[in-house]
Parts: structure tokens; C-alpha cells; sequence
């Protein structure tokens, strides 16, 4: 069986705000066409009944052309989700390597998200040096802004 790595899936309150956060901040691509679906096959696919979802994809940096997207969707009826927490069960957080955390964190606070712990720099033996943090996007969903040396 082959198998390749295709896309991480956010649900949004506002789709193309979240997707111009993610641009604007990691510069991640827009990946045409926005997506616009309902019907028996969305229903039948995700086992929600009256599925009807608008959004788009995001190529991930540093992965070229064909590399893995960012799909931030919006459901035209979607659930509440309980606040984010690093210690959550699921998925816990979408890790992005920069050049430089700080700077990193001060924008991603300026387009409306927040810090979530602080900085911190540590070795990791064998590995090297990581300076690194959680932070969340402005829907609370979490971040790990890293930096290895």
C-alpha cells in the first residue's frame, strides 16, 4: 500500500478569516478552487446529516508544490467544541518552524491570537537546540512555534 500524507483539517466559525490568518502569518498558499459543497454524497462521506461546508485549501510552506495542505472548512450548521488545551485528548497542536519565535508569536498576537505559554530554549541530546512555544490562532486552535540550532 502506498501511502502520502494529503491535509490537516480545520473547522472554522469563519473560514476566510482563519485562512487569511494563516497566509498573512505562515504563508501558507491559497490551492484553487474554494470549495463550496453539500449534498447526499457530503452527508453519506462525513456522516452528517443536511452537510453543507464552504472553505479552501492552503499549501503548508517549505513542502513545494505538491506538498500537504491546510483545509480550513466552515459548516453552514457546525458544534460548539470545547476550549483548547495542549493536554486535550486528539490532535494537539499544528507545528510551524520559523526563523525567529519571538517575532513569530508578536505577529501572530497582532492578527488576533495569543500566547499561550512562554518561550522557552532547551537541548534536546542528540537532536540540538530547540527554542520553542504554544501559542493559538485567533479560533483557539493551538501552535508550536519552534526554532532548532
Amino acid at each position: 500500500m502506498n501511502v502520502r500524507y494529503a491535509h490537516t483539517n480545520i473547522i472554522a466559525k469563519d473560514w476566510r478569516k482563519l485562512a487569511h490568518f494563516y497566509t498573512r502569518i505562515f504563508n501558507c498558499e491559497f490551492v484553487p478552487p474554494e470549495r463550496n459543497q453539500s449534498g447526499e454524497w457530503l452527508e453519506k462521506a462525513t456522516g452528517v446529516s443536511g452537510a453543507a461546508l464552504q472553505g479552501v485549501h492552503l499549501r503548508l510552506p517549505g513542502h513545494g508544490q505538491n506538498g500537504p495542505t491546510l483545509e480550513i472548512f466552515s459548516y453552514k450548521e457546525a458544534l460548539e467544541k470545547p476550549e483548547s488545551a495542549p493536554n486535550r485528548e486528539g490532535i494537539g497542536h499544528l507545528a510551524f518552524e520559523v526563523d525567529d519565535v519571538d517575532a513569530c508569536l508578536e505577529a501572530v498576537i497582532e492578527a488576533g491570537g495569543r500566547a499561550l505559554g512562554q518561550v522557552v530554549t532547551r537541548n534536546i541530546e542528540g537532536a540540538g537546540s530547540i527554542r520553542f512555544l504554544y501559542a493559538a490562532d485567533p479560533e483557539g486552535n493551538i501552535l508550536e512555534l519552534q526554532h532548532w540550532s
